[in-house]
C-alpha cells in the first residue's frame, strides 16, 4: 500500500489523536488536524524503519499512527502556544 496507505492510516490516526490529545482545541481546525494526523503517520513509519521495527516497504499500523499524530499535535500546541505569548 505504502504511501496512499500511510495517508488513509494518518488520516484516520489524526481524527483519533484530536480526541485524545489534551487541550484538543488546538489545532482548531478538521482539515489542519487531518494533515498534521498524516504527518505524524509519516513520522510513526519513519522512526519505525529506523528503530528496525517496520522493514523498507512497511509503514506505520494504526497505534503507531495514533501515537505520531500525537505527538505532532503536542508540537504542534507547544509552538502555537510560544508564538502566540512572544
Amino acid at each position: 500500500m505504502g504511501i496512499l496507505g500511510t495517508i488513509i492510516i494518518g488520516f484516520i490516526a489524526g481524527v483519533i489523536a484530536k480526541f485524545i490529545t489534551p487541550g484538543s482545541n488546538e489545532p482548531s481546525g478538521f482539515i489542519l488536524t487531518t494533515i498534521l494526523g498524516i504527518i505524524g503517520a509519516f513520522v510513526a513509519t519513519y522512526l519505525g524503519q529506523a528503530m528496525g521495527w517496520y522493514g523498507p516497504g512497511e509503514g506505520a499500523g494504526l497505534i503507531g499512527a495514533v501515537v505520531g499524530a500525537i505527538i505532532v499535535l503536542v508540537v504542534w500546541a507547544a509552538l502555537s502556544n510560544r508564538k502566540s505569548a512572544v
